[in-house]
């Protein structure tokens, strides 16, 4: 089953790499849409180097935890700035808003369960207890 939680995060993982890609290749349309919610283009760079690094150690089962809690913050963060003030009005906005809320929760399972056989901090774990 310890292969299950590695396609958990490799699933999970995919939805935040795409959209850091995306962004990577087309910085100018992310950039209005955040200037458009009064999001400052500053945190363009940083927000895409967060999308691509921290799903990437989520994969790899790196400070699993402290990753996915980073990852759950951001998906709140996100889906409160740009997509709850819409969800009345908008029926694509409330699927966004109640997708997010759906990662949010897998999120969670992966923050509250120990990392298992298949990632770095089990490895990190069993080398620390030789």
């Amino acid at each position: 089953m310890h292969i299950v939680e590695v396609f958990g995060r490799i699933f999970i993982s995919a939805i935040f790499l795409k959209a850091g890609v995306r962004k990577f290749f087309n910085p100018d349309m992310t950039m209005i849409y955040m200037s458009d919610h009064g999001v400052p283009e500053f945190l363009f760079y940083p927000s895409v180097a967060f999308e691509i690094i921290i799903p990437l150690l989520l994969i790899a089962g790196y400070k699993t935890r402290i990753v996915a809690s980073l990852l759950a913050l951001f998906v709140l963060t996100v889906t409160l700035i740009f997509h709850f003030h819409h969800i009345i009005v908008d029926n694509m906005q409330l699927t966004i808003f109640l997708k997010n809320l759906a990662i949010i929760g897998g999120l969670l399972i992966i923050i509250a369960n120990k990392p298992q056989i298949c990632s770095v901090d089990y490895y990190l774990e069993s080398k620390k207890s030789n």
